[in-house]
């Protein structure tokens, strides 16, 4: 066997840290995480991301860095080439790097060579992503056009009858999410036995639209979901979500469409349990289980209708949107003992993780702290505050991400956040997370600052940031995000200029 281990990256995009039966949701149905927590690997309950959407929060998590750092902000500003990539990293140390589902993460335009050896396309036909496959939306003027609701998804023919006559009807919707399952197992069997494997495998699930197949669409209790947040007082709310919350259009629906909307995303995370269990029983079955480091966790949540809301905004820090499943499973060599942990983490201490049980050294200062102490039972305090961050400058208008499609187009499905970012009336506002066990507190350039006593009201509904009685936390979390700032704002290089 290599002398490093494998590293296995399994990210699936838009999940929900609450979606998991080990961590008590009744709804869940997540077997093969709930099996790796109880026997082999570690699940943490406070594991935060540092950006609430896809890109700033890839960038962040491959190199370490917090997205000030080098102004990772929006989708269409990703890692340059002079910037440290933790998958450029293991490939220069030696390791065969599997690339296999969406990028977010460097530009289209100057390839993946640097990055990986294989960045996997699909070898055969796929069924349609549902953003383009879009004829669930109905009616413009409905109720369910920016809804992201997909339903039940069913299986037909990929294409004419095989040669031996057989139909080719597919037991599973077929997507290319199903195809990097695939091509990740198959790279696992054919892998050398001298050299350490990565597999990266960044997941479209359960990403919406919400929609999925049998048999994960009905394995939901609907019965058991448990209940969304209430609307707030959007008064006392950023105005960017109180704007998306007009433009969705969702004020009707009831109760019961909003649970089958969450059933659905629910299904689509037991689904994405089901092809980790597939990863899981491919290192076994080749004989690579012990001597991997597996990582399963999300890039950000989802509101699946929460406050009224779908999908994410990229300037406010709800639980429901920046705090992820991370679940760790350490190579042999390493001490574990298996279960859940408490302690408040963040996305970058993967980073720092894998670096050192890879042993790679990565040349540069970053800020993830690993996890190795944790995973090994130490009970002390990893973190005593968690950050997450987003938005722009009034002004900044590289960073309205004029580049989406549906930033003009009311037809995309992502015009009533999208739109919305070009606004100066400051709903774009930059601002930033800093939370505590306890507490919340977000401050914004443009807006009232917020802050959130989360033992009394864990929905963060109630904005205390005008309170009496909490001036003395308010002032203590400002003193702690001035320090977070000051330790992380620039990373200085390990190599000196000649003057």
């Amino acid at each position: 066997m290599p002398k490093q281990p494998h590293i296995i990256i399994f990210n699936p995009d838009q999940w929900r840290g609450d979606v998991m039966r080990h961590l008590g949701n009744p709804a869940a149905v997540t077997p093969n995480l709930d099996a790796i927590v109880e026997s082999d690997a570690v699940s943490f309950r406070h594991a935060f991301c540092q950006n609430p959407v896809c890109t700033p929060s890839r960038c962040s998590f491959m190199t370490g860095w917090y997205p000030h750092v080098r102004g990772h902000r929006t989708m269409f500003h990703m890692l340059q080439p002079d910037e440290p990539v933790l998958l450029k990293q293991l490939k220069d140390a030696g390791y065969f790097v599997f690339w296999g589902g969406k990028n977010d993460l460097v530009p289209r335009q100057n390839g993946f060579a640097d990055y990986c050896d294989v960045k996997y396309e699909a070898d055969r036909p796929l069924r349609p992503n549902l953003h383009s496959a879009d004829e669930w939306r109905g009616d413009p003027e409905g109720d369910n056009y920016y809804s992201f609701f997909a339903g039940k998804l069913t299986s037909t023919p990929l294409g004419p009858p095989d040669e031996s006559g057989g139909s080719m009807t597919e037991d599973v919707y077929y997507d290319n999410d199903w195809a990097m399952v695939d091509g990740a197992i198959e790279q696992i069997r054919d892998a050398l036995d001298d050299q350490p494997l990565c597999i990266y495998l960044p997941l479209s699930y359960p990403h919406p639209p919400y929609g999925v197949e049998e048999p994960w669409f009905s394995q939901i209790d609907r019965e058991l979901i448990p209940q969304r947040f209430s609307t707030p007082d959007w008064s006392t709310k950023p105005g960017l979500t109180a704007g998306i919350y007009q433009r969705q259009g969702l004020q009707g629906w009831s109760e019961e469409r909003f649970n089958e909307l969450r059933a659905v995303y629910y299904g689509m995370c037991a689904r994405v349990d089901a092809q980790f269990g597939m990863v899981v029983d491919a290192l076994k079955a080749s004989g690579m289980y012990d001597d991997s480091a597996i990582f399963f966790f999300s890039d950000h949540g989802d509101f699946t209708g929460d406050y009224g809301l779908v999908e994410k905004t990229q300037n406010t820090f709800e639980d429901c949107l920046t705090r992820v499943p991370l679940i760790v499973k350490p190579p042999a060599d390493q001490a574990i003992e298996p279960g859940i942990r408490d302690q408040l983490v963040e996305l970058i201490d993967f980073t720092a993780t894998a670096y050192e049980w890879s042993g790679v050294q990565p040349g540069y200062d970053h800020f993830g702290q690993s996890l190795s102490a944790l995973i090994a039972g130490a009970a002390d305090e990893h973190r005593d505050a968690v950050f997450c961050e987003g938005g722009r400058l009034i002004g900044e208008e590289q960073a309205m991400e004029k580049d989406s499609p549906s930033f003009s187009d009311p037809s995309g499905l992502y015009w009533p956040r999208v739109q919305l970012q070009g606004s100066e009336g400051g709903e774009h506002s930059k601002a930033t997370m800093c939370r505590t066990r306890d507490y919340k507190y977000v401050r914004r350039l443009y807006e009232a600052d917020e802050l959130y006593d989360l033992r009394q009201d864990p929905g963060e509904l109630q904005n205390r940031i005008d309170d009496p009685a909490c001036a003395g936390i308010l002032a203590e979390l400002r003193e702690r995000m001035l320090t977070w700032y000051q330790t992380t704002c620039d990373v200085v290089p390990y190599k000196t200029d000649v003057r």
